[in-house]
């Protein structure tokens, strides 16, 4: 499964929350997410209108590193089938 070329960072932060994540703040352009728990997880995107592709891998990366989930699964599981 292929990331998606032109994904914006208010499109991610709000697929985000599928899996549990929050906005917790925003300040300019970056967007805060939260996964509340233990142990509690941020990350921060950045809000541009298309995310480059290395930011993007970066982010799901992190995230699916959080969830104990490989790539692909968390891909599956944020924007379904094939992307």
């Amino acid at each position: 499964m292929k990331l998606p070329r032109d994904l914006s960072g208010q499109t991610l932060a709000h697929d985000l929350g599928r899996v549990g994540y929050e906005v917790t703040r925003q300040t300019g352009s970056h967007i805060r997410l939260t996964m509340p728990g233990e142990p509690e997880h941020h990350i921060t995107i950045p809000g541009h209108t298309a995310l480059k592709v290395g930011t993007l891998n970066a982010i799901i990366k992190d995230v699916a590193e959080h969830l104990n989930l490989n790539k692909e699964e968390l891909m599956r599981r944020l924007w379904g089938g094939e992307v």
